[in-house]
């Protein structure tokens, strides 16, 4: 996507309570039971030295990418990104390949391992409740505001602001900004990331183009190789006609012969 997306998140992790309302809210939403929301929380564990013990917590969901690798690694577009940005999924056409899994640096795709046809479970942006006009689940249910919700720019501007009027309450670093060529899912912490429990990322630019180049030459390429098999198929089954018919000229003449 060449263009912001439309919507954006902020989560603040110094105000998360881990009070799981928004997994709660999740699986109300999307008629699921707890273990297949689509949202988790990250932790620090204990964080600090004793006695000044703390101990931090995150929702954590899709981040929802401007060029998302999902949707570039999907080879039937069960992933599709909406011309707001959001990262919607089709189970309907989803054939359970995992590579969404494999290409997302973020680790969000999640799959069903103990159903029998197994797909994949992620967070749309709760996409329905934003066609009515309404915020997404989470959100409108966190009691702290740990979650926010708005417009793109406006997220990210908040991101920095906070940060800046209290620089010794947070690290400095806007998770989301420009990971895997930016996001629409904002983060903000007392504490490094990587012991939030995040993925470890460095990856400023995404490899969604590269992966392209594969998923959408992979039919090509099997049309290519079929026509070329084709083709020598049809030139072997022609030039052993043509020696049967040769063969079969040399029978008739030497029995003429005879």
């Amino acid at each position: 996507m060449e263009e912001a997306p439309e919507y954006g998140f902020l989560i603040d992790a110094t105000l998360c309570i881990d009070c799981r309302a928004c997994l709660v809210a999740c699986s109300v939403q999307n008629q699921v039971p707890m273990e297949h929301t689509r949202i988790w929380i990250k932790e620090t564990g204990v964080y600090g030295n004793f006695p000044e013990l703390k101990r931090y917590t995150a929702p954590y969901h899709c981040m929802h990418c401007v060029d998302p690798s999902c949707v570039s690694a999907c080879t039937v577009g069960a992933l599709q990104q909406n011309q707001d940005g959001v990262v919607v999924y089709d189970s309907d056409r989803c054939i359970g390949c995992r590579y969404c899994m494999y290409a997302c640096p973020f680790e969000v795709p999640n799959f069903e391992w103990e159903q029998r046809l197994a797909l994949i479970i992620k967070c749309d942006l709760c996409f329905s409740r934003l066609e009515e006009g309404r915020q997404p689940a989470c959100e409108a249910t966190c009691p702290t505001q740990a979650i926010r919700f708005g417009k793109h720019a406006q997220m990210l501007k908040l991101a920095h602001d906070t940060i800046a009027a209290e620089p010794h309450r947070y690290v400095d670093h806007v998770f989301g900004e420009f990971e895997n060529g930016g996001t629409s899912t904002f983060y903000i912490s007392p504490v490094p990331f990587d012991q939030l429990g995040f993925p470890s990322t460095d990856q400023t630019e995404s490899p969604a183009h590269f992966n392209r180049l594969v998923t959408e030459g992979t039919p090509t390429v099997a049309v290519g190789v079929a026509l070329g098999m084709t083709g020598i198929y049809l030139a072997i089954k022609r030039q052993g006609e043509d020696n049967a018919a040769v063969l079969g000229e040399h029978s008739v003449s030497q029995t003429m012969e005879k």
